[in-house]
């Protein structure tokens, strides 16, 4: 990593130390905490930029720039951790073993999975419009009660109670049919 320049061939020397000092124990502390390696090395980065625009550090004694270094650091990696919880994340090996899952299976096994999809789509099809797209919010976005209320400007007991009438009919549709097909 190079370090922008900052004016001062003293300044850029003493960055330079004060990198060279503490990159190894910073990284191996981040990494701890981020998910990813390349994720840790952007948080390291983020670090230094940061010890960078901080013109006192390089006038503090060892210590207390590497408490302040590593005090960054866990901000930093705080600032990660609220954001995945924010904007929960799939990796790409998740998302793709479940695209290909269906490829594992025997072709009967495929037909019947296509069978239950379509026997599905055509009870959600039968729902009035408003039932589907509550039920769309829920289970195709993964809205919670309150937000789907907010969207849809209805009260939070009313789409509550929608959903749980709906997912009763639908279970009473479903148990019905198997009973005639029995």
């Amino acid at each position: 990593m190079q370090l922008p320049r900052s004016g001062s061939i003293r300044d850029d020397t003493a960055l330079a130390e004060l990198y060279q000092r503490h990159v190894y124990t910073l990284l191996g502390s981040i990494r701890r905490c981020a998910p990813t390696p390349e994720d840790a090395e952007d948080i390291l980065l983020e670090v230094f930029m940061a010890a960078f625009e901080h013109n006192a550090l390089t006038g503090w004694s060892e210590g207390k720039q590497l408490a302040w270094l590593r005090k960054v650091a866990h901000n930093k990696c705080v600032d990660i951790y609220r954001a995945s919880q924010r904007r929960p994340s799939l990796s790409l090996e998740t998302i793709t073993e479940a695209l290909y899952d269906d490829e594992d299976l025997l072709p009967e096994q495929m037909a019947l999975h296509a069978e239950e999809r379509a026997l599905l789509h055509a009870h959600l099809t039968r729902l009035p419009e408003q039932q589907q797209q509550i039920l769309g919010l829920r289970f195709g976005h993964g809205l919670r009660s309150r937000e789907i209320a907010r969207k849809l400007n209805k009260s939070e007991s009313t789409i509550r109670m929608t959903l749980s009438r709906t997912l009763n009919l639908l279970r009473r549709n479903y148990s019905t049919e198997e009973d005639s097909d029995a």
